[in-house]
């Protein structure tokens, strides 16, 4: 499955409000043309015409991604994705692995920190290696769903990309979850440890230099 950078923000919003408002669900054009060009969850932002949304669905519903949906005695077309966990898909996705795709596909690539946060709406991950876990899961199916890019500069995590729309960073990344980018429990016990023997440190100098200065203290009295 291939997607274009606006079939895949067509996607993720149809995703997206499927399970953060299903009283409103299948959507619209203007719908869907309000979801695509919102401020708040989407990198970049877009600014789509409703015509432009519209050539864009035709084109999934030919791809067989996206059926209409006509609800009784109304006018309005509405619109609902195939894309995954329906009959018509053979792609199957449990709640976190949803979660971690559709902020993708609204977001571009992201880190664990990220996700976790930016995932709150359609799935509440408990801990940083609860995300770990997801993206270990979807790297590693056979046709893997997800890509691991190198660290940035300035950064302290990777970042992951889907590979529905962002192939381009398949040559850079790789499938393989390397655990040790990741702030795993070891890890972090061993900076704790690390900490405490430098606190440890710290307070024996502290305590040596204020002996010194209560002697001196005697002297000059």
């Amino acid at each position: 499955m291939e997607l274009s950078n606006l079939e895949a923000r067509i996607i993720g919003c149809l995703l997206e409000k499927e399970i953060t408002t299903p009283e409103q669900y299948p959507l619209s054009i203007n719908s869907i043309t309000l979801a695509c060009n919102q401020k708040s969850s989407r990198e970049p932002v877009m600014a789509l015409s409703e015509t432009e949304v519209q050539t864009i669905i035709d084109d999934l519903a030919k791809k067989r991604l996206i059926s209409e949906q006509s609800g009784f005695g109304s006018r309005v077309v509405k619109y609902k994705h195939r894309f995954c966990n329906t009959e018509f898909s053979d792609l199957q996705l449990s709640s976190d692995q949803l979660a971690v795709i559709i902020v993708m596909l609204l977001r571009g690539p992201q880190t664990p920190g990220e996700l976790k946060t930016r995932c709150n709406r359609l799935h509440a991950f408990e801990t940083p290696q609860q995300v770990e876990s997801t993206l270990q899961a979807l790297a590693s199916r056979e046709e893997p769903l997800i890509v691991q890019l190198p660290r940035e500069a300035g950064r302290r995590d990777n970042r992951y990309a889907q590979l529905f729309s962002d192939k381009q960073y398949l040559e850079q990344g790789t499938t393989s979850f390397d655990a040790s980018v990741a702030r795993t429990p070891s890890s972090s016990a061993a900076d704790k440890q690390a900490l405490a023997a430098r606190v440890e440190q710290l307070e024996t100098q502290v305590s040596e230099l204020t002996q010194r200065l209560q002697e001196l203290e005697q002297l000059l009295n």
